[in-house]
């Protein structure tokens, strides 16, 4: 996925640097405006073949820099590990998993349930049991093990940083039985102590909410050329914005709610507080 992107905004500098329109580029590998749009933005697979045709359009000659681009877009349109559970996954989520994999900072902001990368697998069991009663038992065996196939990230080579402010109301919801709760809980204290993971808890008493609709996750990756994105998830779809004015209400956002909540080792009393009452 960042590969896509990089490829992508890498081929719009060339573009307009020379000075060609979107309609221009478009016709020399016969496709649309609208595609050219969508290639550059990183959401649509370039083939090595168009990339080729358009880096001739731009005037790019040298074999070597050629090389390089169409390496690229060899390397974006391999298959990630999650492809294979894509038959469970809406493909509005296949993006983000992308993105999540790619990331190398992500901070989220939770108000219902803990943040996947944060449940237990009892816990995601429970879950999603709840959210699809209809689901056979099959199904949410793969579900769960999508979900903790992503948490292997913390354990990577270059796992990323992780910074996650959970509602204390998420925690006060149950799912599955007392002895779920009780392990998701003690689970969230062992992962906070994570060299890469800083997890605070807002208290049910905190009233200033930032203006925000809800939860929402900001993903950074290696590298300027990538612009941030921040994920909202609705009940069939979900958003990425990735305009720089956009990104910054979030990132203020974000800003505010770690200040407002306790640091991580005073989340990890109140986690253990919890605890002490579940």
């Amino acid at each position: 996925m960042v590969r896509r992107l990089l490829l992508g905004s890498q081929l719009r500098r060339l573009r307009e640097t020379r000075g060609i329109t979107r309609e221009a580029a478009g016709y020399s590998i016969r496709a649309s405006e609208s595609r050219i749009s969508r290639m550059e933005l990183g959401r649509v697979r370039i083939k090595p073949r168009d990339v080729e045709d358009l880096l001739t359009l731009y005037g790019v000659a040298d074999e070597a820099e050629r090389a390089t681009f169409v390496e690229l877009a060899r390397e974006a349109s391999t298959a990630g590990w999650w492809h294979n559970y894509a038959d469970i996954m809406p493909n509005w989520f296949v993006t983000y998993i992308g993105l999540e994999d790619a990331a190398s900072r992500i901070r989220a902001y939770e108000t219902h349930h803990v943040h996947g990368l944060l449940q237990t697998e009892a816990y995601a069991t429970a879950m999603i049991k709840r959210g699809l009663r209809d689901t056979n038992t099959a199904d949410v065996e793969r579900r769960v093990a999508l979900r903790l196939e992503r948490q292997k990230s913390f354990i990577a080579e270059n796992a990323p940083d992780v910074h996650v402010v959970l509602d204390e109301a998420a925690l006060r919801r149950p799912y599955g039985d007392r002895e779920v709760m009780r392990g998701q809980l003690q689970h969230l204290i062992e992962i906070s102590e994570r060299p890469n993971v800083q997890l605070q808890i807002l208290p049910l008493g905190y009233g200033n909410y930032p203006d925000t609709s809800g939860a929402f996750t900001i993903l950074s990756f290696p590298g300027p050329e990538v612009a941030d994105v921040v994920y909202l998830e609705q009940l069939t779809s979900a958003l990425y914005l990735d305009k720089r004015e956009e990104v910054a209400l979030y990132k203020e956002a974000m800003k505010e709610l770690q200040s407002d909540s306790p640091g991580p080792t005073e989340s990890r009393d109140l986690l253990r507080g919890l605890l002490c009452l579940s």
